[in-house]
């Protein structure tokens, strides 16, 4: 039996953006929920909780953004210009927050100023990546292979509802990551916000959920459709237990659940998003394997991609075993 080198792929780049999602969402969280940090040192125990970690995360963005201009060319081609200015917007947030990462522990005088930066920048990235999703899951659209929609197509009342789902749904990833990594005061402070904000989610997710398959009929048939509905239907069910998990963790001020159940819920968010699009890459029309490049590039990069990608899955691995547990608050990395 031959390989399917496109679904393979596919598979990769599917597995990069989901990582960079659940491994960069909680440090954009982080800085969405600046403004309720309670005093300057607070912000240094929440930036020390990621410190270690944060820039390594974005390897993932990169390995998915490159990956789909190697091997799926003509998707590339499509997405690029028809959310051109979501991706720039995005790009120059994380950006701004990267540099105000590491300004912020250099000055006193500027030091306010670097901390509303690392607030805007994390909003901006956060807000922009869920329009961008909610522009690609309402469609493209195509003609004669390539983008053939307006400059403004991507900012719609669902793509904008999926990017306040998204900013409160990383909201909760930081929050519950710093329950986690913090003790004392702010470990007890970021539950309270937690269980608002595991609310926030659920309904934003609701409601993406119930407006999704709305979209397109060919949606409304694979969640609601025989056969297709016997496999679709576990994933709300996972969702309730999900949530379940996540609510009995914030109740128990347990200190792994709450964080687990909340990638859980990424997670589940992300094979919903799977089960609308298979087997296209840009819905409606380009399915995987119409975008994809020629079988030799398919073939060649994926040995580049066998050799690179565990020793990333390595290292990112080995960063996080070494910098596990709590943090000394009086202690920091810069």
């Amino acid at each position: 039996m031959e390989l399917d080198y496109a679904f393979i792929w596919a598979a990769l780049i599917a597995f990069a953006v989901l990582l960079y999602v659940v491994l960069d969402g909680f440090d954009l969280g982080i800085g969405i929920l600046f403004p309720f940090a309670e005093s300057e040192h607070e912000r240094d125990v929440m930036m020390n909780s990621v410190a270690p970690v944060w820039d390594g995360n974005e390897t993932w963005l990169v390995l998915g953004g490159g990956g789909l201009f190697a091997v799926f060319p003509l998707a590339y081609a499509v997405v690029l210009p028809a959310l051109y200015m979501p991706i720039v917007l995005m790009l120059l947030a994380l950006v701004f927050r990267g540099v105000a990462f590491e300004y912020r522990w250099r000055t006193k005088r500027w030091k306010p100023v670097w901390t509303g930066a690392f607030f805007g920048g994390s909003l901006v990235a956060a807000l922009m990546q869920g329009i961008a999703l909610g522009a690609l899951v309402q469609g493209i659209e195509i003609e004669n292979r390539a983008y053939a929609g307006g400059w403004w197509d991507w900012l719609t009342p669902f793509s904008i509802l999926v990017g306040i789902a998204v900013t409160i749904g990383y909201a909760l990833l930081g929050s519950t990551w710093l329950m986690m990594k913090t003790t004392s005061h702010l470990q007890v402070r970021m539950r309270g916000y937690s269980v608002y904000l595991a609310i926030g989610t659920l309904v934003a997710m609701g409601l993406v959920s119930l407006w999704t398959p709305f979209l397109d009929a060919v949606y409304f048939q694979r969640w609601f459709a025989w056969p297709t509905i016997t496999f679709s239907l576990f994933v709300p069910l996972l969702v309730l237990l999900t949530s379940w998990l996540l609510f009995a963790g914030l109740r128990n001020m347990a200190d792994y659940t709450p964080f687990l159940a909340s990638l859980g819920l990424f997670i589940l968010g992300f094979a919903g998003i799977g089960v609308s699009f298979y087997p296209h890459i840009v819905p409606p029309d380009l399915t995987i394997w119409e975008a994809a490049a020629p079988e030799s590039s398919l073939k060649f990069t994926l040995v580049g991609a066998g050799i690179l990608l565990p020793i990333i899955l390595a290292y990112t691995a080995y960063a996080y075993w070494v910098f596990r547990g709590k943090i000394d608050p009086n202690e920091g990395y810069h």
